[in-house]
This record gives structure tokens, C-alpha cells and sequence, in this order.
């Protein structure tokens, strides 16, 4: 068992938004832009240029080296092969005896082959990409799809073990030693020589890259307390990992090759390394450690930035008793793996928005600043269950809707969709904030981390989801439409939290509405 004081009513001579609140606000908001970049800087890195066979010089006419590659009919269109050629020494020979292809002869009765010389790559879009580099094309192709799903592998890992570990060794600790790993092997994989070395290193920049959030999310809503911890939890953490993915787009715009844009991405994060002195770690961890001295010591220096007079004694009641009650409740596990499998699935299929990617991006990434203020009104205002559940269920409509729209329509599907991006992006916002509101101090980031290693299983399956439409055009919409619905039945099995301060013990946990279904561990 663990009896503690108040926090809130210990600290409540702060007030909610002072200098002290100002400055973690901002600073731990800071310190998640980055995590916006590196969560989707796939779709640029992982990109297929136009590519087609090379055809090395071996003397042909001009004829014959225009005609070399056949052409395909794709969707209805016509366009050059770009995993084939004609034979190469058949081509040759015609070639030498003077034959004109088209007239002197019918194209359609030679042999091909494969891309045997390599390819040659279109630069209208990229100078170059881990596809050019590394050859990603036409038999390679489902690398890609390996490469994504390793990276939300080490993203699952590094959420599960990253909760424990800041449980266990605080909140700050586990912010920098995450944010340092992103940094130092996004910076190593400039330095790849072939996609398994890329895409180990990839594995290694996943473990850092959501748990940093996380702990950041964490770290934030237990220092900040009132209004202001609704605001930083559902809007300002997701808004700064909206601005790092908003700002993708133009770094890549500007930096048309892949090593060039994983060094924009790595070494600005240099700058955050002071940031060590100015983000305190959280009272609450501390005193659910036993180190009541530390807590205080940082509560009067937060009085001090904020010209308040502290009392005497901040933490007067506090006494701490062990207890091996530790609960992981399932309810949550349904909602989460159902969001973000719509988030990044959604996310990654920006292909269809414009047929410039940059743009793609760009408003993929927009979609979600509204969003998120949204997700921050109904937190304020609105409970918690129905709230999600509400947003979850208007996701899986409109993605079922995608389906009824004609062809000759395609900018509402595209608007569909994005309607979509909005609702599910709304729970995204609202699960993290939710999650943390549920938990007590003790289990706090360990129940996020898990909640969020569920959630990493569905980020796993998205960029195969994605690849179902080749086999049928809206089964991806389906599919995650019905998780949606699935998600949201599950939904209502989970406790309220809204207006309830954040619980200290697992007693307090427990004194709240009943849980439907618990698992102990």
C-alpha cells in the first residue's frame, strides 16, 4: 500500500502558470518536435523514384535505344516497363542489320529480360533515396515494406522496456538517454553501406523514437497540474509532434537526398543537450520513490521563477508504504492498437492527396492541427469514454463511406479520408492524456509504455495494410473501420477519469469506477 499526500493541493501556492510552468512547458513541447520528424521520415527516405532498366552503351541507334524498354498498361495508362527491357544482345543485332523497331519489326514477338545492368533513376523529384542507393525495385521491392516494419518493431521494444525503465530510474534519465539515441544512429545511418546496415540502425533509432514522447508526455503531466496539464497532454505535446512532421515536408523539399535530410534531422538535436539543467525531474516520481527532500527541493525552486513564498513544509503528511499490486487493465489494449493502426496507416497513404509527395505530406500533417485542438476542447469540456468512443465510431463511417464514392468522384474520397485522419488523430490525442489520467505514479509511465507497446502492433501491420489495396482498392478502409468499431465497444468498458485528479496510489486507482477486466502482472 502507498499513502501519500495531495500533490495537487501541496503544490497548489504554484499556481498553474507560472514562469517555472512556462518554461517546462515549453521546453519538454521542444523537445518532441524532433520525434515528428523522425516517425515519418519513411515516406521520403523509403520513396521509389521513377526508375527503369539501364541500358549500358553498346552502340545502338537512336531508334532502338528509345524502344528498348517495353511499354506496359497500368491502370489504363500507358507507361514504359520499369522491371523489364527487350533482350539486350537480340536488340544488338537488330540494331547492327539497319532494322527499324515498329516497322522493321514487331516488338511485341522479342524476348525480355530483367533489369540485369541495374536501373537508371529519375531525379524530377529526389537526387536520391535509400531505394536508388540500395536498389529497393521491382523484385527488392518488398525490402521497403521490412524496412518500415523493423523500424515499428523497435519503436514496440522501446516503448515496453522505456516505460519500466522511467519508472524505476525517473522520468528525466529515460527523456535524454532516448532522445540521445535518436540522435546519434539517425546521424550513424548517413553512414550506411547497405540497406541490412540501414535497417539495423533504423531498429536501434526506433527504441528511442515514441519513448521519448512518452516520457516527455509523462514527465509534463505529472510536474504541470490543473487546466494547464490538460492542455500540455492533449494539445501542446501532440501539436509540437505535429510541427515536427509539418516541417518534414520542407526539409525535404530543400534536401532532395537522403543522407543530406537524416543529417537536418540529427544534428539540430544537438541543441537540446542543455536542456538537462532547465527540466526538472517529477516531484511526483520522486515521492513515490521516498525522496521527499528532492521533491521539495524542486517545488521551492519552481516558488522561486514563480516570486511565491513556499511553506515550511511542502510534503508535511507523506508517508510511503510498499505494495505489489501492479494491474494492466485490457480494455485499453483494443482502443489503442485500433488507433494506431488508423493513424500511421492513414498517415503513410498519402500517395493519393497531390501528386507532389511534398505536398502529400504536407497536408497529411496539416489535417492534424485542427484535430488536435478539437481533442483538446472535448478533453476539457466532454468525458473521457464517450468521447473516444464517439471519435472512433465517426472514423470507421467515414472510411466505410470511401467505398459508395464513384470514380469519377476522387476528391471525396480524398476528403473522406481525411476526415478520417481528423477523427482518428482526435483519439490519438486523447488516449495518451486519457492513459496517464488512469494510472497512478508508481505504474504511470510503465502503463503508458505498454499501452503504448499494444499500440506498436498495429503501427507493425500498417505498412502491409496498406499494400491490401493492390488486391482489393478499399480493403485497407475496411479493415481499419472495423477495428475502429471494435475499439469502440471496447471503449466503454474503461473507467472515467474526467475531472478526477491524477491518482497517486494504486489505492486510489482502485476507489474509482469498477474495471470491467483486469490482468495482474
Amino acid at each position: 500500500m502507498l499513502n501519500t499526500c495531495d500533490y495537487p493541493d501541496s503544490v497548489a501556492f504554484l499556481g498553474q502558470w507560472g514562469r517555472f510552468q512556462q518554461v517546462v512547458f515549453f521546453l519538454l513541447c521542444a523537445s518532441i518536435v524532433p520525434n515528428g520528424f523522425g516517425a515519418f521520415n519513411l515516406v521520403f527516405l523509403t520513396d521509389a523514384p521513377g526508375h527503369r532498366c539501364s541500358v549500358p552503351d553498346v552502340g545502338l541507334t537512336e531508334d532502338w535505344r528509345a524502344a528498348i524498354i517495353p511499354v506496359q498498361v497500368v491502370n489504363g495508362n500507358q507507361q514504359l516497363s520499369r522491371c523489364s527491357r527487350f533482350r539486350l544482345d537480340v536488340v544488338r543485332n537488330l540494331s547492327a542489320q539497319g532494322l527499324v523497331p515498329g516497322r522493321d519489326v514487331n516488338l511485341t514477338d522479342l524476348e525480355q529480360e530483367g533489369c540485369v545492368d541495374g536501373w537508371s533513376y529519375s531525379r524530377d523529384v529526389y537526387q536520391s533515396t535509400i531505394v536508388s542507393e540500395f536498389d529497393l525495385v521491382c523484385s527488392e521491392q518488398w525490402k521497403l515494406t521490412f524496412i518500415s516494419t523493423v523500424f515499428f518493431v523497435g519503436v514496440l521494444l522501446g516503448s515496453f522496456f522505456s516505460g519500466q525503465l522511467s519508472d524505476r530510474f525517473g522520468r528525466k534519465p529515460v527523456l535524454f538517454l532516448t532522445m540521445g539515441v535518436q540522435m546519434v544512429f539517425t546521424f550513424i545511418q548517413v553512414f550506411s553501406t547497405s540497406w541490412i546496415m540501414f535497417t539495423v540502425l533504423l531498429f536501434i533509432n526506433g527504441l528511442g523514437q515514441i519513448s521519448n514522447f512518452v516520457a516527455a508526455l509523462v514527465l509534463g503531466t505529472e510536474i504541470l497540474t490543473g487546466h494547464v496539464r490538460v492542455l500540455y497532454s492533449s494539445m501542446g505535446a501532440c501539436l509540437s509532434f505535429t510541427l515536427g512532421y509539418m516541417m518534414l515536408p520542407g526539409c525535404a523539399y530543400l534536401l532532395r537526398d537522403w543522407t543530406s535530410l537524416l543529417l537536418a534531422l540529427s544534428l539540430p538535436c544537438l541543441a537540446y543537450l542543455p536542456l538537462w539543467w532547465f527540466i526538472p525531474e517529477s516531484p511526483r516520481w520522486l515521492l513515490s520513490q521516498g525522496r521527499v527532500e528532492e521533491a521539495e527541493s524542486i517545488v521551492r525552486k519552481a516558488a522561486k521563477w514563480n516570486k511565491v513564498q513556499a511553506p515550511l513544509v511542502i510534503f508535511q503528511d507523506y508517508t510511503r508504504v510498499f505494495g505489489d499490486s501492479r494491474v494492466l487493465y485490457w480494455p485499453l489494449a483494443s482502443p489503442r492498437f485500433a488507433t494506431c493502426t488508423g493513424y500511421y496507416g492513414l498517415s503513410f497513404n498519402t500517395s493519393q492527396l497531390h501528386a507532389d509527395p511534398y505536398m502529400s505530406c504536407f497536408i497529411s500533417a496539416a489535417v492534424e492541427v485542427p484535430a488536435y485542438i478539437s481533442g483538446w476542447l472535448v478533453l476539457r469540456y466532454f468525458p473521457r469514454r464517450r468521447s473516444i468512443c464517439c471519435s472512433l465510431l465517426l472514423q470507421a463511417v467515414s472510411l466505410f463511406l470511401i467505398q459508395l464514392v464513384p470514380q469519377t468522384l476522387p476528391y471525396l474520397s480524398i476528403a473522406l479520408e481525411m476526415l478520417a485522419k481528423y477523427f482518428v488523430t482526435i483519439t490519438f490525442s486523447m488516449m495518451f492524456a486519457y492513459i496517464a489520467e488512469l494510472y497512478p505514479t508508481l505504474l504511470r509511465n510503465t502503463a503508458v509504455g505498454v499501452c503504448s507497446t499494444v499500440g506498436r502492433l498495429g503501427n507493425c501491420i500498417a505498412p502491409f495494410l496498406i499494400t491490401l489495396n493492390t488486391y482489393v482498392l478499399h480493403l485497407p478502409y475496411i479493415i481499419i473501420g472495423t477495428l475502429g468499431c471494435v475499439a469502440a465497444l471496447a471503449a466503454l468498458y474503461i473507467p472515467e477519469s474526467f475531472g478526477q485528479p491524477l491518482p497517486e496510489t494504486i489505492q486510489q486507482m482502485h476507489k474509482r469506477e469498477r474495471w470491467a477486466l483486469y490482468t495482474e502482472f
